[in-house]
């Protein structure tokens, strides 16, 4: 049998199992929300073209409106001003949608802080315990914040200081985007970097070293939990929008089943 022969195979009989790490799609997705000086995205929304009636009889669809960055979505190298000259989504070759990732669960220190920051002493804690981070592959950062994904102000989780959420710490930030040997960075939360990212130094450390390091991001994923430490092909797939600085995206898990 051939590899492609039995990886079908392995699908069919759940030796291999699809695990959909997307938010739903839908004017309730929250948003990022930034400073009223500054231009917002848009909420999702559907226009109804027609619905089997006298606007098209046998048929149903809608255009859409959205933003790039709207739900679980794809960050493109020139999302950033430091990677202003880098890959748009269009150009991210198609090769590197489809790569091998590992789990940090850090979901109970999130659960104690929601301010948390990934340390590279973290990511070293868990190479000594499951082995080095996959080269070409994805690190994915657990939180548990996809479980307040259906409020706008549990996801944002503000108050009069800022948003709470968590996030990376800027050497931690450039460790992953200079010396790590992975290609990006997933996460739970609204966006990479953590709410009060605004206040580090640099500001938004995530953004500026992993799109200026040519790698990529991936937000609002879900059911990290449902996903072992190793042994994770994770499948990336956004719109290859021209010039486009992201995507939302279907983002799946293939685990092997035992």
């Amino acid at each position: 049998m051939s590899i492609l022969s039995g990886f079908a195979a392995a699908l069919a009989s759940g030796g291999i199992e699809v695990v959909d790490l997307t938010a739903p799609l839908s004017a309730e997705t929250p948003v990022i929300a930034l400073p009223p000086d500054f231009a917002q995205t848009a909420r999702f929304e559907l226009e109804e073209l027609s619905r089997y009636d006298d606007r098209g009889p046998a048929w149903y669809w809608n255009n859409i409106r959205t933003g790039e960055h709207t739900g679980t979505h794809f960050d493109a190298p020139n999302h950033w001003v430091t990677g202003r000259d880098g890959d748009d989504v269009a150009s991210v070759p198609a090769s590197r949608l489809i790569a091998p990732a590992v789990v940090l669960d850090l979901s109970a220190e999130a659960a104690a802080d929601p301010d948390f920051l990934l340390e590279v002493e973290h990511v070293r804690a868990w190479e000594a315990q499951h082995g080095p981070l996959p080269a070409g592959g994805w690190l994915l950062y657990r939180t548990g914040w996809d479980a307040r994904s259906a409020s706008q102000e549990d996801f944002l989780n503000a108050d009069a200081t800022g948003a709470h959420t968590p996030g990376v710490s800027p050497e931690c930030a450039r460790w992953l985007a200079e010396e790590a040997p992975v290609i990006g960075l997933g996460v739970e939360t609204v966006g990479t970097d953590a709410g009060a990212a605004h206040s580090f130094d640099p500001p938004f450390p995530c953004h500026a070293a992993l799109m200026g390091s040519g790698k990529y991001g991936l937000t609002q994923l879900q059911n990290l939990a449902l996903l072992p430490p190793t042994g994770v092909v994770l499948v990336a797939a956004p719109l290859p929008i021209v010039s486009g600085s992201g995507s939302p995206s279907r983002v799946l898990a293939l685990v092997e089943r035992g």
